[in-house]
């Protein structure tokens, strides 16, 4: 943001009551908002409602646990965000879900998650219309970006890719999911990133690794073996879910090269590399591998947590078979698409083989949705 545009806020923020209608966008004179907008926005119509309550509860339970390291751990993530919201109120807002879920499973009776008029009741909405601004600057080639609407997000889908592995390498796994380099095995990430002009995790590009620097010099374990496109997935995603001989093995991203993860260019042409760590489960943001949340499909989105803050609750309304559909979801996750992307959210549809078996399951939910941040009110029913 300019200075003038920063003025502009300061002065608004000082005349309009926090929350509720706090704009942090305006439009310029040709048209195209310049800044993402969080204010009034369109109410939630009928529709079908979709909240997995325990998945959703496990997820806000869990990024709970994540935030109460506090900032001083984390200053990137754990804050209130572009709209100064106080840390407990988010905590807050996540220890209602549970609570309410919890109540409504002990008296054996529907989820009030799926009821729009208690959700009216029990929470404070502010609708989030995308940076369009930022989005044009990227929308060469990508018709997604170029159709943004004024008052929806993007909604893309990322999945938890299920992947075949060997032990061993060979022509049809010829590539190794990689932990990390010996010389920091032992060592925290502070420790390591003060050696990094000497540690081998900052020494090569992906396309390096991928014509076998570390095997030819033995720098790194492998973890295990995958086919590119496997390995593709892995990276982009995050995650992989590997069958190995019978086996269910999941690996999470752990820490990377340092190199930036360019949106003009192709992932298999990206020179960001991830080296990963057998887990227990799937697993969304966290600093480094011991501290990450587990996450479930279906109710966590992964956004930009840097600007709005890590645990926002977010409500999405998108076209499913042409009708309105809404899910609650909790931002536990992000990526390197998401420096500096107030535009776009991405909800974690599920676990699946390939592109084929996701697009069967996934092709008649809309790419846009309306989106809502959500905070519990302070005479919110009880749970």
């Amino acid at each position: 943001m300019g200075a003038t545009r920063i003025n502009m806020h300061e002065a608004m923020t000082r005349r309009l009551r926090f929350f509720g209608y706090l704009l942090l966008g305006l439009s310029t004179a040709g048209g195209v908002q310049a800044a993402p907008v969080f204010g009034p926005g369109p109410s939630a119509v009928a529709g079908q409602w979709q909240v997995d309550g325990a998945a959703l509860c496990e997820v806000a339970e869990q990024t709970r646990v994540y935030l109460d390291r506090g900032p001083d751990y984390d200053p990137a993530a754990i804050h209130g965000g572009l709209l100064q919201t106080p840390l407990p109120r988010i905590k807050a807002t996540l220890d209602y879900l549970c609570a309410v879920h919890r109540a409504d499973q002990a008296r054996a009776r529907p989820s009030r998650l799926n009821d729009p008029a208690f959700l009216a009741q029990a929470f404070e909405r502010v609708h989030w219309s995308p940076d369009r601004a930022k989005a044009a600057s990227l929308a060469g080639g990508k018709p997604l970006l170029q159709r943004l609407p004024a008052d929806q997000i993007l909604m893309t889908k990322y999945y938890v890719r299920l992947a075949s592995g060997s032990p061993r390498q060979s022509a049809s796994h010829p590539h190794a999911l990689h932990g990390l380099p010996f010389d920091e095995a032992q060592l925290s990430l502070e420790a390591a990133d003060a050696r990094r002009d000497s540690i081998t995790r900052y020494r090569f590009g992906k396309q390096a690794v991928l014509q076998g620097a570390l095997e030819q010099q033995d720098l790194a374990p492998a973890l295990i073996w995958l086919s590119r496109a496997d390995l593709e997935g892995a990276l982009l995603q995050g995650t992989a879910v590997v069958d190995d001989n019978g086996r269910r093995r999941y690996f999470n991203v752990h820490r990377n090269n340092g190199i930036a993860f360019d949106r003009n260019l192709r992932p298999e042409q990206q020179e960001r590399y991830w080296y990963f760590k057998e887990v227990p489960g799937v697993l969304g943001y966290g600093k480094d591998a011991d501290y990450k949340i587990p996450v479930r499909p279906k109710v966590t989105v992964a956004g930009d947590i840097f600007q709005l803050g890590l645990g926002r609750v977010v409500l999405l309304q998108t076209t499913e078979h042409g009708r309105p559909t809404y899910r609650l979801t909790v931002m536990a996750d992000t990526g390197g698409a998401f420096h500096d992307n107030l535009y776009q959210v991405d909800w974690l549809s599920g676990y699946y083989r390939d592109w084929d078996d996701y697009h069967a399951d996934n092709r008649h939910i809309g790419d846009y949705a309306h989106a809502w941040l959500l905070l519990k009110r302070e005479d919110a029913p009880a749970p």
